[in-house]
């Protein structure tokens, strides 16, 4: 009766009383104490005997805990004391535990930050409606250069084409690339270079982005061109710069200068809204700013100015290869029209006409930066990935040696009932704790790590600019990511535990720890995945030594690149007078005039035809000077002469060996004469080979002509913006730009130096993803040996300890010392071995995947095969080191005693 009235009391409790009791289980105790102790009361009240009531009653802890069981979730319970358990053996080696959450704390963090800016570039939708109906317009054939290319730039007339073919059927929208401009709200000298975008009139519409304030664009602000000089901000450049002041609509902004491209006739802009909160461009890696009408832009009816991406939203039940058919039409027709405009050689116009049209997906959005950076950022999460590999193995390895001290407790667990299943469910809790620390660890890490990467991605003086929030996509990565770490580094040790055999534990007798195949895999592993790590380390960083090294052709030391820009344009004499004032300043030991600075980004091509033979089919690279830009640039004329101020374009030029080689081979080319359309221009000097606008591949043919420019009629022309190149005598350069930026305005009224950079600046943003791959690889390598040094050394330590009985029998009967070493290190030896070899094929099996990331150097290469094997013997060396000393130390008359 007694029993039977507890049971149907715990028979009506809710399931929500059982959840509120796991976490009352002193109070829910002391109740049940109390509510047996009172049936016993009343039954003796009732006139029974005591000690047959407590016999009839029979075990209090037994019912007790029947009756508890029964008023908590049973599953839930048996979790809180596994987790109390598990919490309690971590805390026991507190060392241990600290060095296993710290190692997959940097892993968890590593992989979380790789994921952050893989999401943010590649994966990660645009705020947008409908984004999987985005697509980019892009088309792919043979390049002036005679190489496979695909290009997204279009011209708006062919724009204008293509829209009513498809009316109906998709939206067509033209949208700039985004780049910093020169722009102010009051006077030059309160300049900001806010990024700027140009974009369809219904782009706002189409993507289902309304105003956070005032209007935004409409079809009837993009019909004419020059006609509705209009901006609209972004939310996030409202936020930053106007601090979402409302009165910012019907403020004016004035552009002054487009990269060296001429202004519109209308170069005041009225503010007449902001967009939706979220939104910041189609370009990934870079936040829009300030957009504006495409019919605002200068170029908007030039046939051969590519200058805009054309995206392409599909209407529903639409198909895509239709689509594409349409557009290919029309884009035919155009090219063959400015093939016969341009007068094209027939290889040449064969190239440009034979084009194939892709519609890709732009679900994220698109941008050079991805194809930049796709293959980067997957050989980044790809060695992230073997460092967690490492790490996950280092901490498994720990926890089975753990298994195997707690051998004796498993097997008495198995003995009074415990089932497998509740021993795999112990061991993995305990790692889910281990697992939620190095998560928390890690995300610590990664809230500073990914955005401090992002920051120093820096390509031609243009920081990338990612958004990098952490929301529900990187929580569920993370979880995702807690979970599989649980499996990973406890499933082993977890099946070890349960697979334990009570009869030889309790005697105990057991396998010895390192001859266990699970160990011996484990170890194998994790020197495989090591070594993949070093191998792919030793290739980065070789490939950003050997780009570092490579010869600029001229001397960028103590080299300042000073872009000015005017209001309004001015003849090469005016330039000149700046040119000779500067050269005036103390510190300064000489300056030259050109058009840009090279390896800036920027770059102008032109094919040219020598007398006698057809126009060449590739292009040759163009660059405006004035006399004396060689000598500041310390580029050595090695035949002719240089350029003086009564030299114009068209008429003269200089060129490079390169040109020299190609279109003059095996004679003196100064004198000769080469064609550029309908001008023709004589070789003049021939200077040493100089890189122009990219330090990968060999230098291009280039052809230099006077800053002094003249039309078909003989006037000269005047320019608007230039670079000059000054070099110091200073150390550091830059400590002249404040003096050099007074002096420029000081030498003519309405000259402004906009931005000044080192050259050696410039250099270093043409290796951003070489020094960028070379520095996470070689932290990367550093962090997988640390660990995997860390692993072997507790492997050989518990080892030593659990073998210093044979080791001291073995000294007894007069083993030498090396032999006991050679006993130490051969088991381990064989399996870093096997492992590493493992390693080796994998490596060299998947380096085909990032050979386009290498330069100059090959992944069979005598010293990329040998530095990961010289590095995985010094580790497995020092990692095996204290263990070897500390068995060759065992006293063998102490330690047999004690036995």
């Amino acid at each position: 009766m007694l029993t039977k009235s507890l049971g149907l009391r715990e028979a009506e409790m809710s399931w929500t009383k059982r959840f509120i009791n796991l976490f009352r289980q002193r109070r829910l105790n002391q109740e049940l104490d109390e509510e047996m102790a009172s049936h016993i009361e009343e039954a003796i009240e009732h006139g029974r005997d005591p000690e047959e009531v407590r016999r009839a009653f029979g075990s209090m802890l037994l019912h007790r805990d029947q009756s508890r069981d029964a008023r908590v979730i049973g599953w839930l319970d048996s979790l809180r004391a596994d987790a109390i358990l598990g919490w309690r053996q971590l805390g026991k080696s507190k060392a241990t535990s600290v060095v296993a959450i710290l190692s997959l704390g940097l892993a968890f963090g590593a992989c979380t930050s790789a994921f952050r800016l893989i999401d943010a570039l590649l994966l990660r939708p645009l705020p947008i409606k409908n984004p999987e109906r985005l697509y980019v317009f892009r088309y792919k054939g043979i390049g002036y250069d005679g190489s496979l290319m695909t290009i997204e730039a279009s011209e708006y007339p062919m724009f204008r084409r293509m829209l009513p073919v498809l009316k109906g059927q998709a939206d067509l929208l033209a949208i700039s690339y985004a780049h910093p401009r020169d722009l102010t709200y009051a006077s030059d000298e309160d300049m900001e270079r806010p990024y700027l975008q140009y974009v369809s009139g219904w782009m706002f519409n189409s993507f289902g982005i309304r105003p956070a304030l005032g209007r935004l664009f409409t079809r009837d602000d993009d019909l004419k061109p020059g006609a509705h000089p209009y901006a609209v901000l972004s939310y996030d450049y409202w936020t930053r710069r106007f601090g979402r002041d409302p009165r910012v609509i019907g403020h004016s902004l004035r552009l002054v200068n487009l990269g060296g491209m001429p202004l519109s006739s209308n170069d005041l802009y009225t503010i007449i809204g902001v967009a939706g909160k979220g939104f910041t461009g189609v370009e990934p890696g870079s936040i829009t700013d300030v957009f504006l009408p495409t019919m605002m832009h200068p170029l908007v009816d030039e046939p051969n100015a590519s200058w805009f991406r054309t995206f392409v939203i599909l209407k529903p039940g639409v198909t895509v290869e239709s689509v594409r058919e349409k557009l290919h039409a029309v884009f035919r027709a155009f090219r063959e029209e400015r093939a016969k405009v341009l007068g094209m050689p027939r290889q040449t116009a064969a190239n440009f006409l034979n084009q194939r049209i892709l519609l890709e997906p732009a679900t994220g959005g698109f941008s050079a930066l991805q194809g930049e950076l796709r293959k980067p950022l997957a050989a980044l999460a790809v060695m992230v990935a073997l460092v967690l590999l490492v790490a996950c193995v280092n901490v498994a390895n720990l926890m089975t040696s753990q298994a195997a001290a707690r051998a004796r407790e498993m097997a008495l667990r198995v003995s009074i009932g415990a089932g497998r299943a509740r021993l795999v469910q112990l061991v993995l809790v305990q790692a889910a704790i281990l697992a939620l620390f190095a998560a928390a660890t890690g995300a610590a890490l990664a809230s500073w790590s990914a955005p401090f990467v992002a920051g120093h991605i820096n390509f031609r003086n243009d920081p990338v600019r990612l958004r990098l929030p952490a929301d529900w996509r990187v929580a569920s990565f993370g979880l995702a990511l807690t979970l599989a770490v649980t499996l990973l580094f406890g499933l082993a040790p977890a099946l070890r535990a349960s697979a334990v055999n009570p009869a030889s534990a309790l005697k105990g007798v057991d396998q010895p720890y390192f001859r266990s195949p699970l160990i011996q895999v484990l170890v194998a592993a994790q020197a495989s995945f090591c070594f993949l790590v070093l191998f792919a380390g030793v290739l980065f960083v070789t490939t950003f030594e050997r780009l570092s090294r490579q010869p600029t052709g001229f001397s960028p030391e103590h080299l300042l690149a000073l872009d000015v820009l005017l209001r309004r344009p001015e003849p090469p004499e005016i330039w000149n007078q700046v040119v000779e004032h500067l050269r005036t300043v103390p510190g300064v030991a000489g300056v030259g005039l050109g058009q840009w600075a090279p390896l800036s980004g920027f770059s102008s091509e032109r094919h040219i035809s020598i007398p006698g033979g057809p126009p060449s089919p590739d292009p040759v690279f163009l660059l405006d000077v004035a006399p004396g830009w060689f000598g500041a640039m310390k580029i050595p004329l090695i035949a002719g002469r240089d350029f003086t101020f009564s030299d114009t374009d068209p008429k003269f030029a200089i060129i490079n060996e390169a040109f020299a080689k190609r279109y003059c081979p095996g004679k003196n080319p100064v004198g000769k004469v080469f064609g550029s359309g309908d001008d023709s221009f004589q070789i003049i000097g021939v200077i040493r080979n100089a890189r122009y606008n990219d330090m990968h591949g060999p230098v291009p043919p280039v052809a230099y002509f006077p800053f002094r420019e003249i039309d078909a009629k003989g006037v000269v022309q005047s320019s608007r913006s230039a670079t000059l190149m000054v070099r110091t005598r200073s150390a550091d350069p830059l400590a002249l730009a404040s003096t050099l930026r007074k002096e420029v305005a000081r030498a003519r009224p309405g000259f402004r130096v906009s931005n000044v950079r080192t050259e050696d600046e410039l250099i270093e943003s043409q290796t951003v993803r070489e020094r960028l791959l070379a520095a996470l690889a070689l932290f990367f390598a550093l962090l997988a040996l640390l660990l995997a040094g860390l692993g072997l050394y507790g492997v050989l330590h518990y080892s030593v300890l659990q073998r210093q009985r044979e080791i001291a029998i073995r000294m007894a009967v007069g083993a030498p010392s090396t032999d006991i070493a050679h006993r130490v290190m051969l088991d381990v030896s064989v399996s870093v071995l096997v492992g590493s070899l493992a390693g080796l094929a994998l490596s060299l099996t998947s380096a085909r995947y990032i050979e386009s990331l290498l330069y100059d150097v090959k992944p069979n290469d005598a010293v990329v095969l040998a530095l990961p094997w010289l590095i995985m013997t010094a580790a497995v060396l020092l990692s095996a080191l204290p263990s070897v000393i500390r068995a060759m130390r065992i006293d063998p008359a102490q330690t047999l005693r004690v036995e």
